[in-house]
């Protein structure tokens, strides 16, 4: 079979019509020698087939909690049950893995943070609008959310759910001086000039929460160190950070000079952020018990600075990283404990996942000193278009829904969240939401038949570069990682020697070559020139999803 050629398929879709509860067969779909750009049309046709049958499957029960918990920077190779030569010890999420289902090919919309937060909760890829990096800190704004966007949050609260959010939000705030004017400037400057009397316009509260606890940006190494709480911060900085009783060692020092509050301990973040989504589940569970629920608890971990709280450090036996590791995974443990308490985990989707690859600092001293890869067994780290940069830990537990100990293959992205809970839920999209998602409703409930649920998927960096990825192909429009820097520091050691050094992109074929180090751009122009024209033609449509979810 020609690469850009797919082969004969055999497809039978069949749609449960809920309403008279009858089958309805559709006719066998032949796939035969199809290019690729009639292959897309045609497996998009597939997927809706799909998703309808799922749909159909849980109309007639009650709409699931849904809690979503996105750890920062934590790599795929950091999880016990990803990785079995870690040397972190990570029980809870090895424990929901077997569980639930664990997907072994899932990525971040970004390499970085900020562009991957802004996707999963709009289902757009961040490069639309023309974004690449992360917020600088402190008061960077305005919201990248329009006021009118659709969001996830939102999306779920029109569907009558209550939704919360604890911890990190990172998608940009818009901070107001004392003459009611946006602060532009950076760093502590823009900080001082903030007034605390006035509300934060865009916060996540007027972007489709119903509550807000947590930071503006990395909650261990900012300009403005200060918890949010709705729309304003109660307790304002009154000083800056003392570094002084801070820990001191190799993964300490992203830890930026800031302005701090008194009630803020940068040790207890995480625990800090556990208390609070436990205290709104409690209280949801007691006063509105028939209403369904959406948390999103976004952590500090394990993003440098590694400060982990004081009833982990010296818990592991792989140094103050992995204790934060190792933190992560407890408060995966309490906040599932906490549902199984409260009588809700039964009817709840639980999802556990990472905003990008591991820090290269992190990766660096943790194979140096310990022995532990992060990003193991791929090719780079965070900001890179490597594998190791943007294929992450994907772990979903949904009891009589999601078959225990189950493992998906899917190429997923967490743009999909919204396409999926959409469907969960009986939400519609309108055509100018959720650009990128496609529903992995099928994937969940072992209804995808083997064939994907998604035509392609896109990758983009820290520097705006793109890449692509359609089955075993994976092509990336642009020279070298598009993130790090290999040919100076600490990262020269992980450097690979360029196989095509005059090819102007990539192309790898990942079912022979996982590592990308066999570069065939030159030797399959056909898969090059449909894949890069593929790319194109998603850049000029301004979505890769179906117009009608």
């Amino acid at each position: 079979m020609k690469p850009d050629i797919l082969g004969n398929i055999l497809i039978s879709c069949q749609l449960i019509v809920s309403k008279k509860n009858k089958m309805k067969n559709f006719s066998v779909i032949h796939i035969s020698s199809l290019p690729l750009f009639r292959y897309v049309t045609t497996i998009s046709a597939v997927a809706t087939c799909m998703i309808t049958n799922a749909k159909a499957q849980i109309t007639e029960t009650k709409k699931p909690n849904i809690v979503i918990i996105l750890a920062d920077d934590l790599g795929y190779g950091d999880v016990g049950c990803y990785n079995p030569e870690s040397k972190v010890p990570t029980p809870n999420l090895d424990r929901l893995a077997r569980q639930g289902m664990r997907f072994t090919d899932a990525h971040s919309p970004s390499t970085v943070s900020t562009p991957s937060r802004y996707s999963l909760l709009t289902g757009q890829m961040a490069f639309r609008i023309n974004y690449a990096g992360t917020f600088p800190g402190g008061m960077g704004g305005p919201c990248l959310i329009k006021e009118n966007q659709l969001t996830l949050p939102q999306m779920l609260r029109n569907q009558g759910y209550a939704t919360a959010m604890t911890g990190k939000w990172h998608v940009g705030l818009t901070f107001l001086d004392k003459e009611g004017k946006r602060i532009t400037a950076g760093g502590i400057e823009g900080v001082k000039m903030i007034d605390y009397t006035r509300a934060i316009p865009d916060a996540p509260i007027h972007r489709g929460f119903d509550r807000f606890f947590g930071t503006a940006c990395c909650p261990g190494t900012d300009f403005l160190y200060a918890f949010i709480d709705g729309d304003r911060i109660p307790v304002p900085p009154t000083g800056m950070l003392d570094k002084t009783n801070l820990p001191k060692h190799p993964y300490a020092y992203d830890n930026r000079d800031g302005m701090i509050s008194p009630d803020y301990d940068l040790e207890e973040l995480d625990m800090v952020f556990l208390k609070k989504s436990q205290e709104f589940l409690e209280d949801h569970i007691k006063k509105h018990p028939d209403k369904p629920f959406f948390l999103f608890h976004s952590t500090s971990a394990v993003h440098l600075p590694s400060f982990a709280s004081r009833q982990f450090k010296g818990t592991t036996k792989a140094g103050p990283h992995g204790d934060f590791i190792f933190e992560f995974d407890y408060v995966v443990g309490e906040l599932m404990k906490t549902l199984e308490k409260l009588g809700v985990a039964s009817n709840t989707l639980f999802i556990i996942t990472s905003d990008n690859g591991p820090e290269t600092t992190t990766v660096v001293n943790m194979r140096r000193d310990y022995g532990h890869d992060g990003a193991r067994p791929w090719r780079g780290m965070k900001r890179d278009n490597w594998e190791g940069g943007h294929r992450i830990p994907f772990i979903v537990v949904w009891p009589g829904k999601v078959a225990p100990g189950s493992t998906s293959d899917q190429t997923i992205c967490l743009t999909d969240i919204i396409a999926t809970c959409a469907d969960i839920t009986g939400a519609e999209l309108p055509d100018d939401s959720a650009e990128d998602s496609f529903s992995i409703l099928p994937v969940l409930l072992g209804k995808d038949n083997g064939q994907p649920v998604r035509p392609y998927t896109l990758h983009q960096t820290i520097s705006l570069a793109l890449g692509i990825r359609k089955g075993n192909w994976k092509y990336l429009d642009h020279k070298g990682s598009g993130g790090n820097n290999y040919s100076k520091g600490e990262l020269v050691p992980f450097a690979l020697p360029e196989m095509e050094p005059n090819a102007p992109g990539q192309l790898y074929d990942l079912d022979h070559d996982p590592g990308e180090k066999i570069n065939l751009y030159f030797k399959y122009p056909e898969v090059v020139r449909e894949l890069k024209g593929l790319l194109e033609d998603s850049r000029l449509k301004g979505r890769s999803s179906p117009n009608a979810h």
